[in-house]
């Protein structure tokens, strides 16, 4: 990857295309990738944020303009807001839209199988009131817990569902993180950690201090806000995922199977990739706002920082 005539130039193969570098929020380097120096003081001065992307799809490191955000203003109201019985309200909404958008995506699945759906919607449904019924907790840590408790339960409930609305060939039994062990996990870990590089992305552009999480707070050394604020966003990689394997074009050639670890290989990044990509770029309305997804990511996270400036503990 090089800058020609003002643009961007990537080479892959016997391919060459050319980007305009106002077209660009984003870079996203994975194993092989070769820059210039050109390429990197160009993002840095146009603040185009350089990821460096792992195996797994998530990022391991990053380069971005000191221009991005003002986190030393909001890093204190940050911290106060972390410990505060507002941010459990905050925790609660944000698991409600994680739940709300998992009936969605069962629903949506369940209709285009033909397949009901509604013992599962419902045990969501109330695993979603148990989270609601936690505010007002004079206990932070034990008001967490049992959120995090609750959490894990609407989650199998709702990967044991989703399995079974898959083709026979991609059903799983259970979810499988880092090493994957079927080919859904494998494609959901990747899509994830790309969703995880967004995520974080619009909370530093924000301002935000993604190491100062609420309900994740105490994982050192990780950006805990992230595993937080992605939560509502989640069903949409898990849309695309099964999307792809609904139309079954997942095959053997998308992975790199070693020792019964599935990992996504040259082919399937590129599928998952423009996939991902192509639906994040999708135009929705939400909260009466048209805006394409990674939009909608970027408006949260300045709502967030918006609270945090003017959060008074």
């Amino acid at each position: 990857m090089s800058i020609e005539g003002g643009r961007f130039c990537v080479k892959h193969t016997d391919q060459v295309m050319y980007i305009p570098v106002f077209q660009v929020k984003s870079i996203q380097l994975h194993p092989a990738t070769k820059l210039t120096y050109e390429v990197i003081a160009t993002a840095i001065q146009h603040n185009i944020d350089l990821l460096f992307i792992d195996q797994k799809g998530f990022p391991m490191g990053r380069v971005w303009s000191n221009q991005f955000g003002s986190i030393s203003s909001i890093r204190k109201n940050q911290l106060a807001f972390s410990q505060h019985p507002t941010a459990l309200d905050w925790i609660i909404s944000i698991l409600s839209k994680k739940a709300s958008g998992q009936i969605a995506v069962l629903e949506l699945l369940g209709m285009l199988q033909t397949t009901d759906v509604a013992t599962s919607v419902e045990a969501i449904q109330q695993y979603q009131r148990k989270i609601a019924q936690q505010q007002g907790k004079s206990s932070l840590p034990e008001a967490f817990a049992s959120m995090r408790g609750f959490e894990g339960s609407m989650g199998r409930v709702y990967f044991e569902q989703l399995s079974q609305l898959l083709p026979d060939n991609y059903r799983f039994t259970k979810r499988s993180k880092h090493p994957a062990t079927d080919a859904f996990n494998c494609l959901l870990n990747y899509a994830y950690g790309m969703l995880y590089g967004h995520c974080e992305s619009a909370l530093i552009h924000a301002g935000l201090d993604p190491y100062i999480g609420v309900m994740h707070r105490d994982e050192y050394n990780r950006p805990v806000l992230v595993y937080d604020f992605i939560e509502p966003f989640r069903h949409w990689a898990d849309y695309v995922v099964c999307h792809l394997c609904l139309q079954e074009v997942v095959c053997e050639e998308f992975f790199e199977v070693t020792l019964g670890s599935y990992w996504l290989g040259t082919i399937g990044k590129r599928i998952l990739i423009q996939s991902f990509n192509d639906y994040l770029h999708e135009k929705v309305v939400l909260e009466g706002l048209q805006r394409t997804r990674l939009v909608h990511i970027q408006l949260e996270a300045q709502k967030l920082a918006s609270e945090m400036k003017k959060f008074n503990a």
